[in-house]
């Protein structure tokens, strides 16, 4: 089978790892790199062994038969990039969020049906390989009926260093953070029926909230809480480690720091110790994050070719948005949100 062709759009602080990445799957080659500077591209092409550097996506797209994108650009840019990709007939990988609202999100996946052309999205968190050992754990329903669970991203780290445009959007910890712990809820827990959410803003000097949280009532009856914060010293200050407290009706289960999990039943506590694999580009200080990158590139692969279905469609990731834009409603209303009443309203 052909590998096949992709370009890489965006030459930003991501865009490394990104790219590296992609190396480490087979079957998928990238061709070029575009960014609106033209020296950024060729400086990340040239750093990364890329034939091709552009700065206009119209002439990338006239020169190059390519088979998909990877959008790993700003935010505002991530719906007409992936509309204009979908247009040319070349499938889009667009980097979280999808788009800056729920209707932009919904539009891009009405065109990607009308178009049959693939639209993805590059969701890694669910892709690490602590949360992916504990939905093995709950999927074997050894804890009974759950009754509530609680996810942390909770840490001091000054993510504001490395990512300065951050400092001023004004919805920054969900949009950002949040479309990562949120899928992780749904990805582990299933969806949800009802939200509520308060937000505030802790640090000086940024524009959107930097502290969260959500309480959701899941489908299941399950009660889900998720903090999201980059102003929090506690002891789970380990960015980017997700933690994770799951209670049932015959035990319990946790992902603690430093990729622990711990099981509590009838038997007493057993302790499991779970390990990243290892790759030589990985920054120590997102190894977490990075590593997760490589399994969620060959989910997304896998999708293109037909081998089996890609787990973050944009379909998929629509739900994701909802939640997320459910939540800044429940804040500003101060009051609980219907996930169905929200999602018919938009």
């Amino acid at each position: 089978m052909r590998e096949l062709e992709f370009a890489l759009i965006g030459a930003g602080f991501w865009s490394q790892y990104q790219l590296a990445a992609w190396g480490e799957v087979s079957g998928a080659r990238c061709v070029a790199v575009c960014d609106p500077s033209l020296d950024k591209a060729q400086h990340r092409a040239i750093q990364l062994g890329v034939p091709n550097a552009y700065a206009h996506v119209d002439e990338l797209f006239d020169r190059h038969a390519l088979d998909f994108v990877d959008i790993v650009s700003t935010v505002e840019s991530h719906a007409p990039l992936a509309a204009l990709a979908m247009q040319r007939g070349v499938a889009a990988i667009c980097q979280k969020p999808l788009a800056e609202s729920v209707e932009a999100a919904r539009a891009l996946c009405r065109q990607s049906h009308a178009l049959q052309v693939p639209l993805m999205v590059h969701e890694n968190w669910r892709w690490q390989a602590p949360i992916r050992r504990l939905r093995a754990i709950l999927d074997s329903e050894e804890f009974g009926p759950l009754v509530r669970a609680r996810i942390d991203f909770a840490n001091s780290f000054p993510v504001f260093d490395n990512q300065p445009a951050l400092k001023a959007l004004k919805q920054f910890i969900l949009a950002d953070i949040g479309t990562h712990i949120l899928d992780v809820s749904r990805f582990l827990f299933g969806e949800a029926e009802e939200l509520y959410c308060q937000t505030r803003q802790m640090r000086a000097g940024i524009a959107g909230e930097d502290v969260a949280t959500v309480m959701m009532r899941k489908q299941s009856g399950l009660t889900v809480t998720c903090n999201m914060s980059y102003a929090s010293r506690w002891e789970l200050d380990r960015f980017p480690q997700t933690m994770i407290a799951v209670e049932g009706t015959r035990g319990g289960v946790s992902l603690g720091t430093d990729y622990t999990i711990c099981i509590y039943d009838d038997r007493g506590k057993h302790r499991e110790q779970i390990s990243l694999p290892k790759y030589d580009w990985v920054n120590p200080a997102y190894e977490l994050v990075h590593t997760s990158m490589v399994d969620c590139h060959r989910n997304l692969l896998a999708g293109l070719r037909g081998e089996k279905p890609a787990e973050t469609t944009g379909d998929d990731n629509l739900k994701t948005l909802e939640l997320v834009y459910a939540a800044y409603a429940s804040a500003e209303q101060q009051g609980s949100v219907r996930i169905n009443h929200f999602t018919k309203a938009n």
